[in-house]
């Protein structure tokens, strides 16, 4: 066959309509193989002829889309210096936008025999047994297609799973479900715009690999965080076959667009699905093993491991960092997402032992014309020692608040703890992130995510029960600040259940009143359960899948509700932080807080850790801030009384001038009428007393005078 020289780049394969360049990174090469697969199986190997700037490349004429392939890579094998080079092991392109097929477990996967893992080298052809990369067409047509580009003070996440969400939707037709096209259907988005949310938070859809491990134990790796092609979607998310995946992906952001959804991906560049020494050989490990990963510097054949998983790639290396803005510029430039919740994201830091807040990754980020546009989110936490970096990212960035989710989750179950804590996670957290010039919007506020309890399961067990991951319950988080209600699991009690139910009402109120951009886990606004199981990685099945049947509607419609009211009301989603000072021309500030007493809060009050209630005024004539438009933003004000305590309490509502009158517009202890925005009995004047029950919350509006 004949081969041209090509060109180093782009790496990858890429079509230009008469043909295809492939190129690959190995500093350790010492000769590269293409290796072609035709629709039998049948391989062809080409040695790629030139070598420039350590990447290998070849051009070959007529190859076309829909051709599989991968690389043998020969060079040194010394694994105490953490060189795997093995011709006989097929490896898929790190660049691969397409992957066809999966990964077989069998011992020619791995560059060691079984029998002998420290000390053997496996010649085995792996061939048969692995995944392949997939040329793809890269031509589109993508229309009109605009990114929505909602604001961040305005954005509502709705983190979701591609295949769970449409997996079991008894409308959308079978061949779909599961998939991007079902995520796209027409009743998908009809049911995401009715939601209001602005944004799909997509758990993983790069190309991931499943665990042999799990498939050992008749279980699947569900979430995805295992990824091997960060370019490539997932090719068991398509409907159609090799190369359908890409696009399908695209369909779906421009169908979400088009319904004024932004798409968030979760990524996961801190690891790969090679593992440690005794992982599977599949990419990196035998094209350029000491490049691409961490390796302890007194014995090079092993990892070192911030992630938990065996790996950690090495974002010290030029090449991996190339990697990594390549993919994450492509997804913005050619599928068209509109931004990133990066897994893991303190481990991207890590120069040499510490979090390194100013690492050469940020400073990418923060200087790329494309990267640093969109929206970016990080779990600001890996497993390495100093790993827990709430509020340390640079300003471009969004955290996932998870002092928020554990502030609040202790409060509605009446746990000790200062209401100070709270005051600040309600308002946006000023004290982690305004001190590096961000708003409030850094803070990605969530009662639950992928990882841990749903909603219906936070206020039905005290524990978890993960039987089914067949880890005799020791894997997942132990620490889950949850309450059961009064009875572990399924309850036909009427007192539990009518508690749970207000429990749920109490949880999602408050997330929907703070200040910051809302998260709701997908399935939370039905009820949906996962029987108590909070590490549900593995359950790719109806434990983990959205169940449709058993929707929750009267629970569905107040979420529905309650988006629709932080949308209508700026006062719940400021720009800028709340000041506590006084309004010009007013006597009252932009926020007050009080004791069910009706009188402001002192500092004795807020340090009080076995206090479980006050009230808070919102000010809606103290928004400083401007509209997009430069037009002053004013709202009606609002006082919320919250009683976490198990018994009723009396509130005053504070005297003049704070307001003259005020009408209940929300009673989570009321099963009807739920946020109806109109009056729940008579109007209530200032000074009167409310009685608000255990476990509840009371939302008011002021009625201006006329």
């Amino acid at each position: 066959m004949q081969i041209w020289p090509g060109k180093p780049y782009p790496l990858g394969a890429t079509f230009d309509g008469s043909g295809t360049n492939f190129s690959m990174f190995s500093e350790l090469a010492e000769r590269v193989e293409l290796c072609l697969f035709d629709d039998h199986n049948q391989e062809t190997r080409i040695d790629l002829p030139e070598s420039t700037a350590l990447c290998w490349h070849g051009y070959l004429p007529n190859v076309r889309p829909g051709q599989r392939y991968g690389f043998r890579v020969h060079g040194p094998w010394a694994p105490e210096n953490g060189q795997w080079c093995n011709p006989a092991k097929v490896l898929l392109d790190p660049y691969a936008k397409a992957v066809d097929g999966l990964w077989e477990w069998s011992e020619a996967a791995y560059p060691y025999h079984f029998r002998e893992p420290e000390n053997s080298k496996n010649e085995l052809d792996s061939a048969p047994f692995v995944a392949t990369s997939v040329v793809i067409n890269p031509f589109f047509d993508w229309g009109n297609d605009r990114q929505p580009n909602t604001p961040s003070h305005r954005t509502v996440v709705y983190e979701t799973h591609v295949k769970g969400f449409s997996r079991t939707h008894p409308d959308i037709p079978e061949e779909l479900r599961g998939t991007y096209a079902g995520l796209a259907h027409p009743l998908s988005i009809e049911y995401l715009q009715n939601l209001r949310i602005t944004a799909v938070e997509l758990l993983p859809v790069h190309q991931f690999v499943q665990d042999s491990t799990l498939i050992d134990r008749g279980l699947r790796n569900y979430w995805g965080y295992n990824s091997i092609g960060y370019l490539a979607p997932h090719n068991e998310y398509a409907a159609g076959q090799r190369g359908d995946q890409v696009p399908e992906f695209k369909n779906l952001v421009k169908t979400l667009h088009a319904a004024g959804i932004e798409v968030i991906l979760d990524v996961v560049y801190n690891h790969t699905a090679e593992g440690n020494h005794l992982g599977p050989m599949l990419s990196f490990k035998g094209i350029d093993n000491p490049a691409y990963y961490r390796l302890m510097p007194e014995n090079r054949r092993y990892y070192r491991d911030y992630t938990g998983t065996g790996n950690t790639l090495n974002m010290r290396h030029p090449h991996v960092l190339q990697l990594i803005m390549d993919s994450l510029r492509y997804w913005v430039l050619e599928m068209h997402v509109d931004g990133f919740r990066f897994d893991l994201a303190a481990t991207l830091a890590r120069e040499l032992h510490d979090v390194d807040r100013l690492s050469s990754f940020f400073d990418l980020i923060q200087q790329d014309p494309v990267v640093s546009q969109v929206k970016l989110i990080a779990e600001p936490w890996d497993i390495g020692e100093g790993g827990y970096q709430v509020g340390n990212f640079p300003p471009l960035w969004s955290e996932w608040n998870g002092k928020y989710r554990d502030t609040v989750r202790d409060l509605w179950r009446g746990a000790d703890q200062t209401l100070a804590e709270f005051g600040s996670r309600f308002t946006g957290s000023s004290d982690l992130y305004q001190g590096t010039g961000r708003r409030p919007n850094a803070s990605i506020n969530f009662i639950t995510a992928h990882d841990g309890f749903t909603l219906s399961d936070l206020v039905s067990y005290n524990d978890k029960h993960n039987e089914a991951n067949g880890e005799e319950n020791r894997d997942g988080e132990n620490d889950n600040r949850s309450w059961n209600c009064g009875e572990e699991g399924p309850s036909d009690k009427p007192a539990v259940v009518v508690l749970r139910r207000r429990q749920t009402r109490n949880f999602l109120t408050t997330l929907f009143l703070s200040q910051g951009v809302p998260m709701l886990l997908g399935g939370d606004e039905i009820g949906r359960t996962q029987r108590g199981n909070n590490n549900a990685y593995c359950q790719d099945n109806d434990l983990a899948w959205y169940d449709w049947t058993l929707a929750d509607t009267e629970l569905l419609q107040f979420t529905r509700r309650l988006i629709g009211f932080r949308h209508r009301h700026p006062v719940f989603c400021r720009r800028r932080w709340f000041q506590g000072r006084l309004i010009h021309g007013s006597q009252v500030s932009d926020i007050e807080w009080f004791t069910p007493a009706g009188v402001e809060m002192s500092e004795d009050d807020w340090h009080a850790g076995f206090a479980t209630s006050l009230g808070v005024f919102l000010n809606g004539h103290g928004i400083q801030s401007l509209s997009e438009r430069g037009e002053p933003v004013t709202d009606e004000s609002f006082y919320v009384m919250f009683n976490s305590h198990h018994e009723p309490l009396e509130f005053r509502l504070p005297e003049q001038p704070w307001g003259d009158q005020w009408m209940v517009i929300l009673n989570t202890a009321d099963e009807k009428d739920l946020l109806a925005e109109q009056e729940i009995g008579p109007a209530r004047q200032a000074g009167s007393q409310i009685q608000v029950q255990p476990s509840s919350l009371i939302l008011l509006r002021r009625i201006e005078p006329k």
